[in-house]
């Protein structure tokens, strides 16, 4: 068990460091479409694309950047007693705590897909089974949903980009749990931040 945790972590921990080292630089992107919206502002007609652009670009940024932050705790924690417990303290909270984010998660991952699944057309109570059907080809995708917006983008690729975010995080939530666990048994995995 102790070296299916520890794979689990080799595994999970640089995948998402990887993912949260490239998005960090989406800052500019964002930076940019800002920049532009304001020159077109100003200069020339207005960029109907440019604010929706941003929003975009925010979301990415936040959702596929959210399990780097797991994994350097620079999420939100109450420390005033927290930060005051020992390391094996802090994994015994984490660990019990755990629970209630991979809820949350998992009802987000659901809505996330059955939303996903809405924006290609499919208008049932089976959103998991729509995508399994796209991959064996019994499904097909329907009339594809359009933001109300002047530019009227698809909305899949984001909606996708979100799930996709939700579902690493689900993943770096499981990894610390597992470093939780490894901690408990007494194994170095590195001092709680």
């Amino acid at each position: 068990m102790t070296g299916l945790l520890k794979r689990y972590v080799a595994l999970i921990d640089p995948l998402n460091r990887v993912i949260g080292r490239i998005v960090m630089y989406g800052i500019f992107v964002m930076m940019g479409i800002l920049l532009w919206s304001s020159i077109s502002k100003t200069f020339f007609l207005p960029s109907l694309w440019t604010l929706e652009m941003a929003q975009f670009a925010m979301v990415a940024y936040y959702i596929l950047g959210g399990p780097y932050a797991i994994q350097m705790g620079s999420n939100v924690r109450m420390d005033l007693i927290y930060g005051e417990v020992s390391d094996r303290r802090k994994a015994m909270i984490d660990a019990v705590t755990v629970v209630f984010l991979l809820v949350y998660l998992g009802f987000l991952f659901y809505g996330g897909v059955a939303s996903t699944a809405y924006s290609l057309g499919y208008f049932g109570s089976e959103p998991i089974g729509f995508f399994a059907g796209l991959i064996t080809g019994e499904a097909e995708m329907g009339f594809l949903e359009r933001s109300p917006t002047a530019w009227r983008p698809y909305l899949w690729p984001i909606k996708t980009i979100m799930v996709l975010g939700i579902f690493l995080m689900l993943l770096q939530v499981l990894c610390e749990l597992a470093k939780d666990i490894l901690r408990l048994q007494g194994h170095d995995m590195g001092a709680k931040v």
